[in-house]
């Protein structure tokens, strides 16, 4: 497929390098394209650069990896062009504070979430939440040494959702299907307990496994 990666900061660049070595096309957007010359110089041939409208018209699949303060704009200058499309929203919406003993902060609140208010927004284009829940250097191909971890996923439309376990199980992972994007303001907030060992004690390389019986 060609893929759309919204976000010119280093998880859209983890995930393009993902999507190009798994044998698909990408098209990155930003609000500059031009700060992704040297990616692009480098990601070959079936690389591309854009705009955010341009990228999501382009793509057949979107990636929406921005930050979450800036996602609705970003969904703003996209317009019509993420109709229909599968999205991929892998943003979180964290605040613009520091954390208070290990624990960021999210500007959304327990009984909402962030991709709620994104499909509020962009009510044609169907979001499914995935990749929010681990740090970027574990989101292509993750090693721990022993099964592989497991990814939240949820959104509103079932075939999306579908198309996204697939995208998931060739990137590496189990996945587990959590219905709903209600279900979003479970999974966004396991950004947060991901990233304590992290703050608290300098440790990023771990992932969550689901056990089931």
């Amino acid at each position: 497929m060609k893929i759309a990666v919204l976000g010119s900061g280093t998880v859209g660049e983890v995930l393009a390098n993902g999507f190009l070595k798994k044998g698909h096309e990408v098209v990155r957007g930003s609000r500059e394209p031009s700060k992704m010359d040297g990616w692009k110089a480098a990601a070959g041939a079936k690389a591309a650069i854009a705009t955010f409208g341009d990228a999501a018209r382009a793509g057949e699949l979107v990636v929406l990896a921005v930050k979450g303060s800036a996602a609705e704009a970003v969904l703003d200058a996209c317009g019509a062009g993420l109709d229909g499309k599968v999205v991929i929203d892998a943003t979180n919406p964290i605040a613009d504070e520091p954390p208070k003993d290990g624990v960021i902060a999210f500007f959304t609140g327990p009984n909402e979430s962030l991709m709620e208010k994104l499909q509020a927004k962009a009510p044609k284009a169907r979001f499914v939440k995935a990749f929010s829940c681990v740090g970027n250097a574990h989101m292509v191909d993750p090693d721990f040494g022993g099964p592989r971890p497991t990814m939240f996923l949820c959104g509103n439309d079932e075939t999306a959702r579908a198309q996204t376990k697939e995208i998931l199980t060739s990137f590496g992972w189990d996945s587990k299907d959590m219905g709903t994007a209600t279900a979003a303001r479970a999974i966004e907030p396991l950004c947060i307990l991901w990233c304590i060992p992290g703050m608290r004690e300098g440790k990023w390389t771990h992932a969550f496994k689901l056990l089931e019986k």
